[in-house]
């Protein structure tokens, strides 16, 4: 994802300039183009009128609900305490006709919103390209998963890489990081993943044995691999080196079994382990550019928002600003 800093009113223009080369990158006509320039616009304006620390996150979306521009708005200002009044027309507290987050949600298929007194205000929007037609559109689905990967800052590419690949109703997903950053921590992860699709119908500890076999010729990563299968309650868990995972269920964090090593350079043994995975849990996996200390309790409700409000969430709150920053959520697809 591209992350741009919007803090006064001079990075509204660039903020939109970003988003709509993501949407012509995509293929997306003019009228599109257009929806990705208002969105962009009203969230950057946003920050830069009510928020502290504004940074819009900028990138593409593809899962079981559509594909296209997705864009997240960030700030650590003081939150919104009347939601449904900031998305009401003509609601205002700084002056403004008060149409900016009402036209986000307007023009977007996908639209969540999280705040808490005190705690800055996330905003995630999804723009496709085509709209479906008025008779079929109907409330917007939840995907299972959804992530932020964010270079280091100054860096063009990003050394973190995930994937995640379903089968049925159950699903296996990678979340590598690629040592150090800059494009050969880069060249490492795309490997990771290339390996990963290639064995993705094994067992977790087997994927990560394949990875750390194709991993030789790059610069190492650490890598982890979790699968669920509904029927079984049990999520298993592979990982060498320090890609974190973690279960949350009912406001319990379990964090999860990651062995020293690197792939494609040391590793001494190869385990997975279990670990009970309900419909109300969470699966969260993070790079080692997100903090260890991160905590869901603080966020009351965050856990039923779309998957990438949260990943976006801790990943505003818990990145340590020195590496990249990957946060994975995935749930059960039931849930």
């Amino acid at each position: 994802m591209i992350s741009v800093t919007v803090t006064e009113a001079s990075q509204v223009a660039e903020a939109r300039r970003r988003a709509t080369g993501v949407a012509q990158d995509l293929g997306f006509d003019q009228i599109a183009d257009g929806r990705v320039a208002i969105v962009a616009t009203e969230l950057a304006t946003n920050l830069v009128k009510y928020a502290t620390g504004g940074e819009m996150l900028i990138g593409t979306f593809e899962d079981e609900t559509g594909a296209g521009v997705e864009i997240l708005a960030l700030d650590r200002g003081p939150g919104v305490a009347d939601i449904a009044g900031a998305l009401r027309d003509g609601h205002s507290t700084g002056g403004s006709p008060g149409t900016g987050l009402g036209a986000v949600r307007r023009q977007s298929q996908t639209f969540d919103i999280a705040t808490w007194p005190g705690r800055g205000l996330v905003v995630l929007a999804r723009i496709a390209g085509t709209v479906p037609k008025a008779s079929n559109i109907g409330p917007s689905p939840v995907p299972r998963w959804g992530a932020v990967g964010v270079p280091l800052r100054g860096e063009t590419v990003n050394g973190d890489a995930h994937c995640i690949r379903t089968h049925g109703d159950g699903w296996t997903v990678l979340v590598v990081d690629g040592l150090g950053h800059g494009p050969q921590a880069a060249q490492a992860s795309e490997a990771a993943v290339r390996a990963f699709r290639n064995h993705e119908l094994e067992q977790p500890a087997d994927i990560i044995a394949a990875v750390h076999a194709g991993l030789g010729h790059t610069r190492g990563a650490a890598v982890s691999v979790a699968r669920y299968e509904p029927g079984g309650g049990t999520l298993v868990f592979a990982g060498i080196g320090n890609v974190a995972g973690a279960v949350v269920t009912g406001g319990e964090t379990k964090r999860l079994v990651s062995l020293p090593g690197t792939a494609g350079l040391v590793a001494r043994r190869i385990q997975a382990f279990d670990q009970p995975f309900t419909p109300r849990s969470l699966l969260v996996m993070c790079s080692d550019g997100i903090g260890t200390n991160w905590s869901l309790d603080p966020y009351p409700g965050l856990v039923e928002a779309h998957p990438t409000l949260i990943a976006a969430v801790l990943y505003r709150d818990f990145a340590r600003g020195r590496d990249d920053a990957t946060v994975m959520i995935v749930r059960d697809f039931q849930a």
